[in-house]
């Protein structure tokens, strides 16, 4: 197994910038404003030939009993479990706090080995910058600039020495491919996305805390169910843009956008004790612009009268009609009802979008289609449809080859869109049609 290194610290003092430097990616959110983070984040690294795992945190309050600030915690103390080296993250600029010795004599008890590393030490002599941190007894700090990258390096192969030093050299592995599939989940604020993700882990992975907005970023979990490998996407719950008023939100919001971009399906997941609002219409929309395949999940069901159930599917159809090409599950993510028919739908989905299709049957299908229907002239032409092929997956592209084809209106290219997904059972997933004008490139190649 690869090894784990946990970064850990109060607020503020580079965990995030850090972890972006190692991951070599942008995946956690940083900004100069503390309590950005509050799940663990994990992330791949790698140095040389080595490849690790590294887990970023919230800011560490060891002592909290109550609120977001625990639930904070508690998901820190399960990084330090996790991890085989925790990088402890000191602020040479601030100098010791007490709130540092604080985190130093939780770490102390955890019985993970333990480096103390002292952050924006840029421009700053060794001996100036540590002299105070010597006094946690946590031996020789290590000084770094995580934004200038200044030591990484160095700390990072010290951290892996000290891992592969306490476990045996064969369980460091070849980097295996990933191939899971990318499911997001995305939706307003307090619609349940942290409590599925729970669900589906059987644990206690994000926090599902009765706060709008607790999810501030976009967290990825390696999970697998029936033995299909997922990559779960628990994202921020995204506001309608009058309310975004912290910079906080408006990085959740850019993560959330991201993820859906980044993933091969999308469950959009809605409050059934709320009405359909157009906030919902509008991510649903982005969804849809984005490409992705798509299935929804309609939570909170449990508990529902008759005609609040009857109202709920009238106010689907009349408000998210534009997403029939996707299935709509009603589940309780806390009861756990309802969930394997929804994922079955995941991977329905995500086999459409993948879908592999063969010019051959692609050309029948639209020989087919156009006998059924013509396109209307346009003056005196009449657009020549000849052949198709596909252009691309997730989303499938059918890109449509003939004559005049810029005279074809949007609801002939509406018809040849529903053809092709009911001849090649396109369900949970957008389709797109590009129309070319020009000579056959097959013509040659296939008879």
């Amino acid at each position: 197994m690869k090894p784990v290194i946990a970064l850990v610290g109060r607020p503020n003092v580079g965990k995030s910038t850090l972890f972006n430097r190692l991951t070599r990616s942008r995946d956690a959110l940083v900004a100069d404003l503390p309590g950005l983070t509050r799940d663990r984040h994990y992330g791949e690294g790698r140095v040389g030939e080595r490849p690790f795992l590294v887990i970023d945190t919230g800011g560490f309050e060891p002592v909290a009993k109550e609120g977001i600030m625990h639930e904070m915690a508690k998901q820190t103390k399960q990084a330090v479990a996790e991890a085989d080296v925790v990088i402890f993250i000191v602020d040479g600029r601030q100098g010791l706090t007490p709130h540092d010795k604080t985190i130093t004599d939780f770490l102390r008890k955890s019985g993970r080995s333990v480096m103390l590393v002292v952050n924006k030490a840029e421009g700053m002599k060794y001996t100036m910058v540590t002299a105070d941190f010597y006094e946690l007894g946590l031996g020789d700090p290590y000084v770094i600039s995580a934004a200038h990258g200044d030591g990484v390096t160095d700390l990072v192969e010290e951290s892996l020495d000290i891992a592969f030093a306490q476990r045996p050299p064969e369980e460091e592995i070849p980097e295996s491919k990933d191939r899971s599939v990318r499911l997001a989940i995305v939706g307003r604020p307090n619609v349940g996305k942290s409590t599925l993700v729970n669900t589906l882990l059987g644990e206690e992975r994000v926090i599902a805390f009765d706060l709008p907005g607790t999810t501030r970023d976009s967290i990825e979990i390696p999970f697998e169910r029936d033995g299909k490998l997922y990559t779960l996407i628990d994202t921020a719950g995204i506001r309608r843009r009058g309310k975004v008023f912290e910079a906080i939100e408006k990085f959740s919001v850019v993560k959330t956008l991201q993820s859906i971009s980044e993933a091969n399906v999308v469950l959009l997941l809605l409050d059934a004790q709320q009405d359909i609002s157009e906030q919902d219409a509008h991510i649903a929309g982005f969804i849809l612009e984005s490409g992705r395949a798509l299935v929804v999940g309609v939570n909170k069901w449990d508990g529902l009268t008759s005609d609040r159930r009857d109202e709920i599917k009238i106010d689907l159809e009349r408000k998210l009609g534009f997403l029939s090409f996707a299935k709509t599950h009603f589940v309780s993510a806390l009861k756990s009802s309802g969930i394997g028919p929804m994922m079955k739908s995941v991977d329905g989905a995500y086999a459409a979008a993948m879908s592999n299709l063969s010019t051959p049957k692609l050309t029948r299908a639209l020989i087919e289609a156009v006998e059924h229907q013509q396109p209307r002239r346009k003056g005196s032409i009449r657009p020549k449809l000849r052949y198709a092929h596909q252009g691309g997956m997730n989303p499938p592209i059918v890109v449509i080859h003939g004559n005049a084809l810029d005279a074809i209106d949007a609801n002939y290219k509406r018809f040849l869109e529903k053809h092709f997904r009911e001849t090649f059972s396109l369900v949970g997933t957008p389709l797109r049609i590009e129309l070319r004008s020009g000579k056959n490139p097959f013509s040659r190649s296939e008879k």
